[in-house]
């Protein structure tokens, strides 16, 4: 008999006055159907179920859920799954979404653990993990400069196996190795090369996804609106990725990075100031980060880090910045030349000579909690009002840091509805704001959570406006959620928008005809078009 999904909702959440017993074994027999459903959907093999499905009475269940926690601030959380499957195949996958639709459960997918807001590992109703970990084959195809790449691999992996491949190749994904492929693309997907090459899901040619039926779609049967909602527009919204197909980019044999650290002492206001009208308007080889942090020691100062890649040798970047920004001081000895894959190496902050197996580790360390909250800029912030921000920073005793990524290039000339990524031409750089700390008492995280309120408010007359944008993969829900079923388009759009802009409505369209039940929904999933609030 089916259990519909209030019914589980109810049983699941009982008040502990009804004895916590009722709530356990409701709970238990819960997992006892989904466990029974699944053998039954792979032909009576108990004994494979047995190695992908943890309940959270198995004795692994912690070190599973934990395994990708890339934030501590979900560990103490009691809105844990109540399963956890880790399948080897897509027949495992197809299985898990059907009993999860027979039995009322929500499904959530995890790849690399890096949801900003941890929303594949919780939820205030009773939901199954499917976690990719098992799932990471990397298939690098030269011939035609394509690569089939599962979505539980990691961004490090992806790299580290088309450096085995070419040496003249390589992809304009994201800048941490242990982000997961599968969600990383799905939100856009920017990095240090987007300037020249824009973004990972702009480089997407084909994809397999499972549908709320189970039926495994590629670009061909699921057609060309899903195809262009998944690839920025919550992939999760409209089904579970299980590959993506890409094409590789051309990198040359030489490229250059350098790390210029300047204090307030040596004009690191006056600097990040200008670089704001230098950096958008630099040739497309060329990107300079900016990130700015306080220094950590005390008194706290203000410090700042100019981080950059560039496609081509030294020889040809010093007469560029000493014309573009002769300011920064630049010079030869400041700067590395190396390969593609050492520049991967060398912006996710390691040695380049050290071994290029650390970018195939899954997990960040040390861990620390954390909260990030982002924003466009469109027009330069005066000094004035950078001042204000620099104070934010240095005045917080926890780790505050703002990262300015410059555009430009060719992101002003691909359309903003191409991709749902909306935020191309007219944008100067994207800004993400911060904050980490270590343990996870309420009376902290609310302190931090706080600060990153406080500086987002603050910046409001700087950063972009109607909408005030933001990036999805740093996903916030501070701009507001989803009711979990029946949130209606207008309610949605509130958040939709900023991340979107005018794509909101075409990816509700598109959700609303793929994904007509909303199966796949979490607190900020593209939502069905028709649907009404709850009164």
């Amino acid at each position: 008999m089916q259990m519909s999904y209030l019914a589980v909702f109810l049983i699941l959440l009982l008040p502990i006055s009804s004895s916590s017993s009722s709530s356990s074994s409701a709970s238990t027999l819960v997992e006892k159907k989904f466990k029974e459903c699944l053998i039954t959907q792979l032909d009576g093999n108990s004994e494979s179920v047995d190695k992908i499905l943890f309940t959270k009475s198995s004795s692994q269940y912690p070190q599973v859920l934990e395994a990708l926690e890339q934030n501590p601030r979900w560990v103490n959380s009691s809105n844990k799954p109540l399963l956890i499957l880790t399948p080897f195949h897509e027949s495992e996958i197809q299985a898990g979404i059907r009993c999860s639709r027979e039995l009322g459960l929500q499904l959530r997918v995890r790849s690399g653990g890096h949801d900003y807001e941890g929303l594949s590992y919780l939820s205030k109703v009773p939901f199954v993990m499917v976690d990719l970990i098992n799932m990471r084959s990397i298939q690098v195809n030269l011939s035609d400069e394509t690569v089939w790449v599962q979505a539980g691999a990691s961004v490090g992996e992806l790299y580290y196996q088309i450096s085995k491949a070419s040496k003249v190749h390589g992809f304009p994904a994201g800048t941490c190795p242990s982000v997961g492929i599968g969600g990383h693309i799905s939100g856009g997907g920017q990095g240090v090369m987007l300037r020249k090459h824009g973004l990972a899901a702009d480089h997407v040619v084909d994809a397999y996804i499972i549908d709320a039926n189970g039926e495994i779609h590629d670009r061909k049967s699921m057609g060309e609106d899903v195809f262009w909602a998944i690839r920025g527009g919550s992939a999760t919204s409209f089904g579970v990725i299980l590959a993506w197909k890409i094409r590789l980019v051309r990198v040359p044999p030489i490229v250059t990075g350098f790390n210029v650290f300047k204090t307030v002492e040596e004009g690191a206001k006056n600097l990040i100031h200008r670089w704001q009208y230098i950096a958008p308007e630099l040739p497309e080889d060329l990107v300079i980060r900016v990130i700015a942090q306080n220094s950590g020691d005390k008194p706290k100062k203000l410090r700042a880090l100019f981080n950059s890649l560039f496609l081509g040798g030294v020889d040809r970047l010093i007469p560029l910045m000493n014309q573009s920004f002769p300011e920064l001081g630049l010079q030869a000895k400041d700067c590395t030349e190396m390969n593609w894959i050492q520049s991967v190496m060398f912006i996710a902050g390691f040695d380049i000579h050290d071994p290029l197996e650390l970018l195939l580790n899954r997990t960040t360390s040390p861990k620390s909690s954390f909260k990030a909250k982002s924003d466009f800029v469109k027009e330069p912030i005066p000094e004035t009002g950078l001042e204000g921000a620099w104070k934010m920073l240095v005045e917080e005793e926890a780790s505050t840091v703002m990262i300015l990524e410059p555009y430009g290039g060719i992101m002003n000339e691909i359309s903003e509805s191409e991709t749902p990524f909306p935020h191309r031409k007219g944008n100067l750089y994207n800004i993400q704001y911060l904050v980490n700390w270590n343990g996870n008492s309420n009376e902290e995280s609310k302190r931090y959570l706080l600060w990153a309120k406080m500086i987002y408010r603050y910046m409001t007359p700087y950063v972009s406006k109607s909408p005030r944008a933001a990036y999805f993969n740093y996903k916030d829900l501070d701009l507001g959620q989803n009711l979990l079923d029946n949130t209606s388009y207008s309610m949605a759009s509130v958040w939709g928008e900023k991340y979107f802009k005018g794509n909101f409505r075409r990816l509700a369209q598109i959700k609303t005809k793929f994904d007509p039940q909303n199966f796949f929904r979490n607190e900020q999933s593209i939502p069905l078009l028709n649907a009404r609030p709850y009164k």
